[in-house]
């Protein structure tokens, strides 16, 4: 027999919320879903850095951009400005924000899971 599942972030499973930020998790067919809202001045590594006590972001992300414009940079010193209706992939090791003053607003399939977490890590 099939199923069906159907989730809605009105109703998310949690809500990290942080400076300038929030993501909303949804749990679905196993996975982890975030709508990540980021507004304007949100920058990562000056907003979610303290939180993850990592050099840069290391969660992967693969994500439908909503609106706004979010501009990246990977460790390597690659950068890309990320537009809504866009679809990217970020690996590990990288930093983000948002340019303009339209809030930024993602929904991510990969990345979410330890997003705005504190690190496991040693300081």
């Amino acid at each position: 027999m099939g199923k069906i599942e159907v989730r809605n972030f009105k109703s998310p499973d949690e809500v990290r919320t942080f400076e300038r930020g929030k993501v909303e998790l949804v749990k679905i067919g196993g996975a982890m879903v975030g709508k990540a809202t980021f507004e304007p001045g949100w920058k990562w590594s000056k907003h979610v850095k303290p939180l993850a006590k990592t050099k840069s972001c290391e969660a992967p992300h693969f994500q439908y951009h909503l609106s706004g414009t979010l501009h990246a940079v990977m460790d390597d010193g690659t950068e890309k400005d990320i537009r809504a209706g866009e679809v990217s992939s970020l690996s590990t090791g990288h930093d983000a924000w948002v340019v303009g003053k339209e809030p930024v607003v993602v929904v991510d399939f990969q990345g979410m899971v330890d997003y705005a977490r504190q690190s496991a890590r040693k300081k």
